[in-house]
């Protein structure tokens, strides 16, 4: 999370000492006490919202707000394939469906459609 080397957290020591002097021991409590308070805070934020939404959003996440968290899981995650019908084998492949080298319409690939000039 943090890039910090054993040099520059040396540093970070002694100017703690020299800032805070015979005091470090209850600033670093009382950090330890502000960021156990925001901590809770965002639980209780957190089960808020889940209890406000009802029990449609039983399983949301918060993380799921995160534009990275929402592409990877809407866009970039196969979710499709629970949901086609598979054949008696088991396949998933009908006889009905075109290959990957005919596209819609019946158009090998990279065959042009038909273009009338008239018609534009």
């Amino acid at each position: 999370m943090f890039d910090v080397g054993l040099g520059e957290m040396v540093v970070l020591v002694v100017l703690a000492l020299v800032i805070f002097g015979d005091r470090l021991p209850q600033a670093a409590a009382q950090a330890g006490r502000a960021l156990r308070q925001i901590r809770q805070m965002a639980n209780n934020a957190k089960a808020d919202l889940q209890e406000g939404l009802g029990p449609e959003f039983k399983d949301f996440d918060v993380a799921d707000l995160n534009p990275r968290t929402f592409v990877r899981k809407h866009l970039l995650e196969d979710h499709d394939d629970d949901l086609r019908p598979t054949t008696a084998n088991g396949t998933g492949v009908f006889d009905d469906e075109p290959s990957l080298t005919t596209a819609p319409g019946g158009l090998e690939y990279g065959e042009r459609p038909p273009f009338d000039n008239e018609a534009t």
